[in-house]
């Protein structure tokens, strides 16, 4: 087993030092006749007789129970103590993520419940601690055959099919706990300024108390050299200060974050009360800027080609579960191996620590929503409270430089004639705008876009002279019907965006044992090469695509148009990849 979640802390954007894993084996119950509740198992008097290794969801090999029938309602029980260094202290429990809504008790005692299976809740548990050993008790449930549930690409029938893959129910992210002191820092929000040289931190504490003698200390370095410390008064829950960064080398070119150069700054937050350390946080920034300047989109000023990746983030024995942090890390290494600067995190709100790898080797990331597949005023509400949840959540990383809350009318189905969807995928462009001023919003990946700040079209013609004629002007690129979509709707029209096609290729080649489809099929190594640098180059030729997203990473379940098989193994050497997405690929060699 994997020490992944136990030794590797799950929020490394916002860590403490004083924490525990509470990963590894659960007591584990089906419910499907729904009589948990009428047998008060959230007592945690009752033992469950399956045992399930968290953070891996049921259905997952790695779980040890691998089970992929329906069973939507689901018990977990723990046992633990609070280790001798929290004493005096707060403790919190964290869920990094929980599918689809989770019920948790403590000793009996209710401490939290949250709806939403793709981002992170906590709860104070201490007045509900004992001495000795504690119970830790969820209930999850799912709704599996709800189609206006945010799902992603978790199937609502039993076996996955098409484009749609094993469901995933209950724990499928890290569980931990830590210490903290009545008053602490509840979360930051940094915001960099390349233009100005400076970065705006906004604290946020919770306990605070307008009687407290607060300080914030703020320390910023970078490769171990100090960059500025700034301590001042703490007079409300919120603060903020906007720090002036100096150069740190010769020629300031260390500043900058970018795939190509992933500078980080470290910040310690030093909360202080009375002078006396109560709380400290270690955490990172990335200044950089993306933008779009008289229509190029540009990173920190300059235009910036976005040559990315689908990224379904699936695994072949934990599902939407890493198996380990390398093999996250991994990832994002065999990614920029094959020449990408990006990757688009496909229907999949990804856990932190692939964030954190993004963020620090260097690697852009399009953050997206899981989006439902049909639409109801219930899914409506859904989907607006958790996509704030994965904003907010992820709103510090540097690697994320787009969000994109639909894609391809998920969740909208009937957009092009419905005026109620086309307000929800309005509503949710300008949502993200009033939570995130810094980076551009896609309002409906692919096609049938409304309001929308980037043009993405989703176009998976394999045939290089055609896509070359259609990408030839940007009057043949939005007029066009791939998918034999309108590329706008409800009188929305191109308005001189920048034109990405964000989702394309999808060749299928077989090169393992495992069988399934494709948008094109190629049968040799050579054919194989030549098809995705047919589809590759007309994109990097045409004067009018500022980007590219390629189907897709890896083999997923059915799929089997990835650049690598489901267990990451390059279908062809991964330099031939890299000299495709560099325009150095020649067909005569």
């Amino acid at each position: 087993m994997s020490t992944i979640f136990r030794t590797d802390y799950p929020r490394p954007q916002f860590a403490r030092h004083q924490w525990e894993s509470l990963n590894g084996e659960w007591e584990f119950e089906f419910d499907d006749d729904r009589i948990g509740s009428k047998e008060q198992w959230h007592k945690g008097q009752r033992a469950l007789t399956k045992r399930i290794q968290v953070p891996f969801a049921f259905q997952s090999k790695l779980s040890g129970i691998a089970d992929n029938d329906f069973h939507d309602c689901v018990w977990y029980r723990k046992s633990f103590r609070v280790p001798d260094a929290f004493a005096g202290k707060r403790t919190i429990l964290h869920f990094g993520a929980v599918d689809y809504e989770a019920t948790v008790w403590v000793n009996g005692q209710f401490a939290v419940r949250h709806e939403g299976g793709h981002t992170p809740f906590h709860a104070d548990i201490t007045d509900s601690l004992q001495a000795g050993d504690n119970w830790i008790v969820v209930q999850a449930t799912d709704y599996s055959h709800d189609l206006a549930l945010p799902r992603g690409k978790q199937y609502w029938l039993k076996d996955s099919a098409s484009i749609f893959y094993t469901r995933t129910t209950g724990i499928w992210q890290s569980v931990w706990m830590e210490a903290v002191s009545p008053v602490h820092l509840e979360r930051v929000r940094i915001t960099p300024d390349v233009d100005r040289n400076e970065v705006t931190i906004r604290a946020f504490l919770a306990g605070y108390a307008p009687t407290d003698s607060l300080q914030l200390k703020v320390a910023i370095s970078a490769g171990g050299q100090k960059i500025s410390e700034d301590q001042y008064s703490v007079l409300t829950a919120q603060e903020s200060r906007t720090i002036k960064l100096r150069d740190f080398n010769e020629h300031g070119l260390g500043r900058l974050w970018s795939p190509e150069h992933p500078n980080l700054f470290d910040v310690t937050f030093t909360l202080l009360r009375n002078g006396e350390v109560v709380d400290e946080v270690e955490s990172y920034f990335g200044l950089r800027k993306v933008s779009i300047e008289n229509g190029r989109l540009c990173l920190n000023n300059r235009p910036y080609f976005m040559k990315m990746v689908l990224d379904q983030g699936y695994f072949p024995d934990g599902n939407l579960t890493p198996p380990s942090d390398d093999a996250i890390k991994q990832d994002v290494l065999l990614t920029k191996a094959m020449g990408f600067n990006g990757a688009r995190k496909h229907q999949k709100v990804e856990d932190p620590r692939y964030l954190y790898w993004c963020d620090k080797l260097g690697l852009i990331v399009w953050g997206e929503m899981a989006n439902a597949y049909d639409y109801s005023e219930t899914y409506a509400k859904r989907f607006a409270n958790e996509w704030q949840e994965a904003v907010e959540r992820d709103y510090n990383h540097p690697c994320i430089v787009a969000w994109v809350p639909l894609n391809e009318s998920w969740g909208v189905p009937n957009i092009q004639i419905d005026a109620q969807q086309r307000q929800h995928a309005l509503a949710m462009y300008y949502m993200t705008k009033s939570l995130d001023a810094t980076r551009p919003v896609v309002s409906n990946d692919g096609w049938e876009l409304v309001k929308t700040d980037l043009f993405n079209i989703h176009d998976y013609e394999w045939r290089g002279e055609v896509l070359q004629d259609r990408y030839s002007t940007a009057e043949k690129a939005v007029s066009a019907l791939p998918a034999n979509r309108q590329l706008s709707v409800g009188g929305f029209q191109y308005e001189g965006q920048p034109i990405l096609v964000t989702e394309f290729g999808g060749i299928a080649f077989k090169k393992s044992e495992q069988e399934g489809w494709g948008y094109s099929g190629a049968s040799n190594d050579e054919e194989y090469i030549e098809r995705v640098n047919n589809v590759v180059k007309p994109l990097l030729e045409s004067p009018v695509v500022q980007g590219y997203c390629y189907t897709q990473l890896t083999d997923v379940e059915q799929e089997i148009n990835g650049l690598l098989t489901y267990d990451r193994q390059p279908k062809v050497p991964v330099e031939i990849i890299k000299a495709i997405n560099e325009g150095k690929h020649s067909s005569d060699k």
